[in-house]
């Protein structure tokens, strides 16, 4: 799952909404002719499901009290399914139940949205102004590298199942009140400057999308395709790497995944200081094994790194199992 949160896609979300409003209706622009009711792609939020372009742009360009010439005005936020959780999506649903089922979820990601200000007046998506829109398809870019090696012509659509939804939400809640931004990545250091502005974490908000999919639609995600994995991998410690190879060891042996999966996100949330602690909380379902893979052996390595102790130890298990398959 992946989910992002811009300025927009047009580059400029100090002024009108009018630009990226029109960019998103680029799917009803290319069909053939005249669009007619039924072929037009409506906007939504949690309350309706057939808004057009012009009550967007009126609406968010008109919910700006108080916000300044170069202060932002709305915000975008691109979620973007992968095509195996697509997949699960269009088996359990087919294409047009698939499409309404990623609208509940829009409305259940931007409840997660407004929970994250942590404000007390913003619990639920009603609480804020924001329109979003289903597309179906991605179009090549300059930057791709595929146009790049001339395989591609900007423009063309990609391959594979592309249907992902962009939201527009206004700077100012629905009330046009509270100044709401998830740029606002304070940590807290004034605890009264944060709260005025309305602290927003953008981990933790990536993180419930991808919980909330998994809820809503019953999706059984690897470890390896979750957002903590990525996240350690890329900004994490190398203590943080290594109780992930631990965990993802582990999901090999058919652990529960979303026991595993939870542990992920505690590691990538930096709880634990070594994998030793992430053993004293593991519970019954993985400790055992883990610990079975960090228990002393003899070795002229007294200081053996635990995670390639751990991958020794799988090596040999997997040897022993194929001399017995053998037999």
């Amino acid at each position: 799952m992946y989910i992002n949160i811009t300025a927009s896609e047009t580059g400029n979300n100090k002024g009108s909404s009018g630009a990226l409003v029109n960019y998103l209706e680029k799917e009803n622009d290319l069909k053939n002719g005249k669009n007619s009711i039924s072929d037009y792609e409506n906007w939504f939020n949690g309350v309706r499901n057939d808004v057009r372009r012009q009550e967007v742009r009126v609406k968010i360009d008109n919910n700006i009290a108080k916000l300044g010439r170069d202060d932002n005005k709305f915000f975008l936020i691109n979620i973007s399914p992968s095509q195996k959780e697509l997949e699960h999506l269009f088996k359990q649903y087919e294409e047009s139940g698939a499409k309404e089922k990623l609208k509940e979820f829009a409305v259940n990601a931007m409840d997660e949205y407004a929970k994250n200000f942590k404000r007390p007046s913003i619990h639920t998506n009603t609480d804020l102004l924001w329109f979003g829109k289903v597309e179906n398809y991605r179009y090549y870019k300059y930057t791709d590298k595929e146009v790049k090696n001339g395989i591609k012509q900007k423009g063309d659509r990609k391959e594979g199942r592309q249907m992902h939804v962009q939201i527009i939400v206004s700077r100012k809640d629905a009330s046009n009140k509270i100044k709401l931004s998830p740029m606002n990545n304070s940590k807290g250091k004034n605890q009264a400057h944060s709260k005025k502005l309305g602290q927003f974490n953008r981990v933790a908000f990536k993180q419930s999308g991808e919980s909330i999919f998994d809820r809503l639609f019953g999706f059984d995600r690897g470890l390896k395709e979750t957002f903590a994995h990525a996240n350690v991998q890329k900004n994490g410690s190398i203590a943080q790497k290594e109780q992930m190879d631990i965990l993802a060891m582990s999901t090999n042996q058919q652990h529960n995944l979303k026991h595993v999966n939870e542990l992920a996100r505690d590691v990538a949330d930096g709880l634990f200081h070594s994998v030793a602690d992430m053993v004293l909380v593991t519970g019954q379902s993985i400790s055992g094994f883990i610990e079975a893979m960090l228990e002393p052996v003899q070795s002229i390595e007294p200081d053996v790194n635990p995670v390639e102790l751990a991958a020794r130890k799988r090596r040999k298990r997997q040897m022993q199992q194929n001399q017995g398959l053998g037999r």
